[in-house]
């Protein structure tokens, strides 16, 4: 039996890879991660495309009861699908390990995430520094790995917080204004803002803060980019272009 840790891409059903499709069809109960980000489609629209039933699992029991899903893994296939590339949370690390502890078969099926899909923007990856959240409540970490970043001249990719069931998200607008109250940005500071990366209707707008903070971004999910104080050219010519 094998638990399948299943990457969903950043947009839709369609992204799923044949891969991945082969797995689900051999699972019995597949659970769907639905808390770290938003797809732009329904979870009918998977269960359509798969001809399973999906079962929706909040971050409690993907956190805090994982003993359920891993249980299952040690009498049947089961698959957990996550949006974007399922190691790119902690949380899903913490699945391979525990289920080598239980000598359950683990398969790991990659897809795109922002982590990779942010070089889009035409900011080099291999210059991003640590990556952060900036969540609901009030928090001074953005501000602090953003200046620690800065000093080493990397760019910063900042997750903006949302609760998908409650159809809750951290705006860009918000998100800026609690920078600028921080004093880590000006309003002439350059600044990448975008939505929905990976979707035909992504939107990437680059430029100085206090033109960026007007724009309309439509729904989420939305990250922050905070470029580095020194830009390779190609970057410079490549933000242009989003201006």
């Amino acid at each position: 039996m094998t638990l399948h840790l299943i990457g969903l891409g950043l947009c839709d059903q369609n992204d799923l890879t044949l891969r991945g499709l082969e797995a689900l069809k051999k699972c019995t109960t597949i659970y769907f991660e639905n808390y770290t980000s938003v797809l732009q489609c329904k979870k009918e629209e998977i269960e359509n495309l798969t001809k399973k039933k999906i079962i929706e699992a909040d971050r409690e029991q993907v956190e805090n009861k994982s003993e359920e899903i891993l249980a299952k893994a040690q009498k049947e296939n089961v698959a957990l699908l996550v949006i974007g590339d399922p190691m790119s949370a902690t949380t899903h690390i913490n699945f391979l390990i525990e289920a080598k502890k239980r000598n359950i078969t683990c398969e790991v099926i990659h897809n795109a995430s922002i982590l990779t899909a942010i070089g889009i923007t035409g900011l080099q990856l291999y210059k991003f520094g640590k990556t952060t959240s900036m969540p609901f409540a009030d928090s001074s970490t953005p501000a602090e790995v953003i200046k620690e970043n800065q000093k080493n001249n990397a760019h910063t990719l900042v997750l903006l917080d949302l609760i998908p069931q409650k159809n809750q998200c951290l705006t860009i607008a918000e998100a800026i204004m609690r920078l600028l109250d921080k004093k880590v940005i000006t309003e002439t500071s350059l600044i990448v803002a975008t939505a929905r990366i990976g979707c035909k209707d992504q939107i990437i707008k680059a430029g100085m803060v206090k033109d960026v903070r007007q724009t309309n971004f439509g729904k989420p999910p939305y990250c922050l980019v905070i470029p580095a104080p020194k830009l390779h050219f190609i970057e410079e010519e490549a933000l242009n272009l989003r201006r």
